[in-house]
């Protein structure tokens, strides 16, 4: 993996091991020479990654909307800021360049960017890594919700292994390195099944 997108929120949350984790992470990917690819912000846990990857002059690509620029809530330092026009347009960007994807804490705009990642993944128009940095268990009702998704029947188990998890930085790396996208199709014939 060459470039990372990470998925996180404009807001550091409460839990100031957050923003701690948050620069750790931008840090280590920096040292593995792995750039970082984000949505542009200064502030939050956004700019935390950035900063971290930035304090080992790692490679920072943000991608931001233009109506979001305006706000000044642009990071300034950056190796290269992309301007978009659009949300959908800044997902998209920041799907090109990844080569695979880490979610953190955030809000409503983290969960959308992580649902249409691995939707896309599941209908196969990528085969890229999607990990969640669970720092300090942050995501586990995400992850019971996703059981209760395969044991329910709405969501396959091949499907639902696609979202890999760990609250260590190093081994969600280690995963993401070894992952292998599911061959099937959502969709299947139903001759094909």
């Amino acid at each position: 993996m060459k470039r990372i997108t990470v998925f996180c929120g404009s807001s550091a949350g409460t839990n100031g091991k957050y923003r701690e984790e948050a620069f750790l992470l931008g840090k280590i990917l920096a040292q593995k020479n792995i750039s970082v690819v984000y949505g542009g912000a200064k502030i939050g846990l956004m700019g935390a990654v950035a900063d971290g990857a930035l304090s080992e002059k790692g490679e920072v690509i943000g991608v931001i909307p233009d109506f979001l620029q305006t706000k000044e809530v642009a990071h300034t330092e950056l190796s290269e800021m992309i301007v978009v026009e659009s949300m959908h347009e800044r997902k998209l960007k920041m799907h090109d360049l990844a080569d695979g994807f880490i979610a953190l804490p955030g809000g409503f705009g983290t969960m959308e960017e992580l649902f249409e990642i691995l939707t896309w993944g599941q209908l196969g128009l990528h085969k890229k890594p999607v990990g969640l940095l669970n720092m300090e268990n942050f995501y586990q009702p995400l992850l019971d919700m996703l059981s209760q998704m395969t044991a329910q029947d709405f969501l396959k188990d091949i499907n639902r292994k696609m979202l890999l998890s760990d609250k260590s930085i190093d081994n969600l790396l280690t995963k993401m390195e070894q992952y292998q996208a599911p061959e099937t199709p959502k969709w299947l014939l139903e001759s094909e099944t």
